[in-house]
Formats: C-alpha cells, structure tokens, sequence
C-alpha cells in the first residue's frame, strides 16, 4: 500500500527513539539467497528470506535481542484470506490456491507422477477436520474458526520458523510476543466482530494502542514486508539459472522442463499475484528454484522418480 520509510520517521520523532536505515540491494539480496538456505536447511521464501538474514545479520551489531511482529496477523485476523470471499470460501489452504504456478515449469513426467493438488487438498482436509468447534456458531463464523486454525497450524509454523531460523544464524535473538501461548489462546474464541472491531482490519489490536501510538500510524493500512521490484534484480537471476541449467549433472534438471523454463523467463513476470502468500510473485519463483538446486547439490540429494 505505501512505503515504510515515511511511518518510520514519524514513528522517530514521536517517539525520540535512535534509528539506523538500512539498505539491501541486489548483491546483498543474491548472495544471501543461499546463505537463507543454510539458515533453514530447506529452500524457503527466497529474497524474503534473504533480506530478513541480511538486516539480522546488521542489527546484530548493536542489539543482541529484538521484538518482532509475528503472529499478529495469525490472531487477529489480519490476512486477506480473513477477508477476500474468494478466499473465504476456497476448499484449499487460502495463501496457496492455485497450484497451476506450482506446476507449469516441472516435466510432464513429474506432473503425472505426483499429485499436488490431492496432496495439498488431503492435507487440508485433515487440518479441517480436527479443527476444534465452538457450539452454537454459525456457518460463517465457523469457517473463519477454520480458517484462523489453518493459520495457527500451517502459515504461522512456516513465518516462525523463518523468523527463528534467519535471527539465530546470525546471533540474534527474536522475541515475538504475539507468539505467547497465552495471547493465542485467549484470542482463539475471540468473535470476529470484536476482532474486526468497527469494520477495522485487526480492529481490536489498533484499538488496544490508542493513546499509545500516533492514530495516523495506528490505523495505516498494514503494508506486508518489503520485496523488491526492481528489474534488474530479476534478470541477475534469470542468468543465474540459466547457467545452472546449463550445467551437466544439475540436479534441479530432473524437475524442470527447459522449454517451460525458456518461455517463462522470456515472459513479462506478474509481481503482483503470489503463488505463496502475499510476497511469492514471479520473480520469487527465479529465486526460488535456484535454491533448489543448491539445497539438491549442498546436501547431496538423489531423487528417486521412478
């Protein structure tokens, strides 16, 4: 929605707290794709992730302990998905719905052998079904307990872990209070009408902080974290995958179909729709598959396709 800098100064001055800016651009960002894959032993959000490990890596320097943000959205309801009804009613994991980008790049043979969608779809089922039920709610209110308890067990695990996994590798200890056991079980039986409070997105949370925060930071429209958009960052890893297709004996070969790969390089990328998220766009998907393959060659793994 808007960029963060502005937030930020007013923030400063209201507050007089001591702030440093910092910066990542594209060599940063490149270099720590696979410096993230060491961190969480797994391909994970590509330059979402390496930018968070760059900026744990500088905040290191000056503070050994930080608060963060995560989980906030998880319980009180402040992902689109809580709100979108395409979302709300979706019989899949609604960060994730469509598979088809998941999909068009692999080899056919692949495509045939494993099956995304009954995979995801078995294990949304099985998350759906054990979802605890609250007496006397309604239709609607049932699926947003659903939809928070798909959050809680599937999104929230994978943005912790992320968060965990990039501070400790450099240092640095990440204390998120929106994660308190507590918090999250008090809010869980919480009605969305409260949560929601006067229509506000994660209402009752911006009204907790009023004489505490400026009102006009308070109700900002929540901005998700930062990903570039700049173009050249998107053809520094094009070439870099088509290097590593070039390669003999990649391993990210068995996967991905060359031609697939050619046209979809060659395309015009949508940065804005995510495939994973809110962040996971086109260019994420580049970055992604070159961890991959690093991941694949780091850790010496043979697929077996039979």
């Amino acid at each position: 929605p808007s960029e963060d800098r502005p937030w930020v100064d007013k923030m400063v001055d209201y507050a007089k707290t001591d702030h440093r800016y910092l910066e990542c651009d594209n060599e940063n960002m490149i270099e720590n794709l696979y410096k993230a894959v060491d961190a969480r032993d797994l391909p994970c959000m590509a330059d979402v992730e390496s930018s968070m490990l760059y900026f744990c890596s500088k905040v290191v320097k000056y503070n050994k302990v930080t608060l963060t943000g995560e989980c906030a959205d998880e319980i009180f309801g402040g992902y689109p998905w809580f709100h979108k009804e395409e979302c709300f009613k979706a019989e899949i994991f609604p960060w994730s719905m469509d598979m088809q980008p998941r999909k068009m790049l692999l080899n056919d043979d692949i495509i045939q052998k494993v099956d995304l969608e009954s995979y995801a779809r078995t294990a949304y089922q099985k998350t759906i079904n054990e979802t605890p039920k609250l007496y006397g709610e309604d239709q609607i209110e049932a699926r947003r307990r659903q939809i928070s308890y798909l959050n809680l067990r599937w999104f929230m695990v994978t943005l912790m872990d992320r968060m965990d996994r990039t501070s400790m590798h450099c240092g640095l200890e990440a204390r998120v209070p929106f994660a308190d056991h507590r918090i999250v079980e008090y809010l869980y039986n919480v009605p969305w009408e409260l949560k929601c409070l006067n229509g506000v997105v994660k209402g009752l949370l911006r009204a907790a902080g009023e004489g505490i925060l400026p009102d006009e930071v308070l109700y900002r429209r929540k901005s998700p974290y930062p990903k570039t958009y700049d173009p050249n960052y998107e053809k520094i890893l094009s070439k870099e995958l088509l290097k590593v297709m070039a390669k003999k004996g990649a391993p990210i070969k068995e996967l991905i179909d060359a031609y697939k790969l050619s046209r979809f390089l060659d395309s015009p990328k949508d940065y804005g729709k995510p495939w994973y998220g809110q962040l996971m766009a086109g260019p994420q998907m580049i970055a992604y598959l070159l961890q991959v393959n690093y991941w694949l060659e780091k850790y010496q793994i043979t697929l077996d396709l039979s």
